[in-house]
């Protein structure tokens, strides 16, 4: 158990720093470890990608409550832009949460496998629109509601806050990267907040008895342990990410996605 909370405690660190720094990929990380710790604590296999996504996503809660209160004060989130995404997000969180439940664990497996590879290629070789300059008018359009449900919709099944998916759109829509993952880490708040409780409230099927301290899908002591552990780190990553260049993080980050995708497909 003691071991279990470090590798927590070590998921945490580097999901909130990184969700801080990018605005993506802390989910996937936290997804990883508990994919393959989880069993240990008990959990019954066939379910075990379904708590680890559900239990990534609410200790993701605090991560991305204390990016966006730093994002915020800073006032690099594009508040009109998030007025028009949030709405559609939290119908797309519950839709998508309740769809990943629906679903065998090898098939969350490997959703999330293609989701990595595709991301990470993205990440490496994707190239955004020229960025738009502060006198010009930013987007607002209706078309960010079937998006931002979409992003909300893929979020929840794979157990991230959305930002491998926010912040390419943004920037695609010329809003500068800063801003990009600034509005992001309050979408992903709004993404985690309406996934956890519907994984909470939910209850899983009954196949073997969850460990105690479990709640619907998700398990508390691990939520608990990497979200302490993120809520510490999150705001250097914002930090960072205010005076590094991106090119080469979107290289690097791109591997990272490849090797947590690995881990995933491993662990089935």
């Amino acid at each position: 158990m003691a071991f279990d909370v470090l590798v927590y405690l070590a998921a945490g660190t580097a999901a909130g720093f990184l969700g801080g720094l990018l605005g993506i990929g802390g989910g996937l990380l936290i997804v990883a470890a508990l994919s393959l710790t989880l069993p240990v604590s008990g959990v019954p296999a066939p379910i075990v990608i379904h708590v680890s996504v559900a239990t990534a996503l609410a200790g993701m809660v605090l991560t991305f409550a204390s990016s966006t209160a730093a994002h915020l004060r800073r006032r690099a989130v594009l508040t009109p832009t998030w007025l028009r995404l949030a709405p559609a997000m939290a119908a797309g969180s519950l839709a998508g949460s309740s769809l990943a439940q629906s679903l065998s664990g090898a098939a969350v497996r490997y959703v999330i496998m293609v989701f990595c590879v595709l991301v990470a290629w993205q990440m490496a070789f994707g190239r955004g629109r020229p960025e738009r300059g502060p006198e010009q008018p930013l987007p607002r359009s209706l078309w960010l509601l079937p998006a931002g449900f979409a992003i909300a919709l893929v979020s929840s099944v794979v157990g991230i806050g959305g930002g491998s998916l926010t912040v390419p759109l943004l920037i695609g829509l010329g809003i500068k990267p800063v801003r990009a993952v600034a509005t992001s880490a309050a979408c992903g708040l709004v993404i985690v907040l309406a996934s956890a409780a519907n994984d909470m409230l939910s209850l899983p099927p009954p196949r073997g008895a969850l460990p105690w301290g479990t709640v619907g899908y998700v398990y508390l002591p691990a939520a608990a342990a990497t979200a302490v552990a993120a809520l510490a780190t999150a705001p250097q990553g914002v930090r960072v990410a205010n005076r590094i260049s991106g090119r080469a993080l979107r290289k690097v980050f791109a591997l990272f996605l490849l090797s947590v995708g690995g881990v995933i497909a491993a662990g089935g």
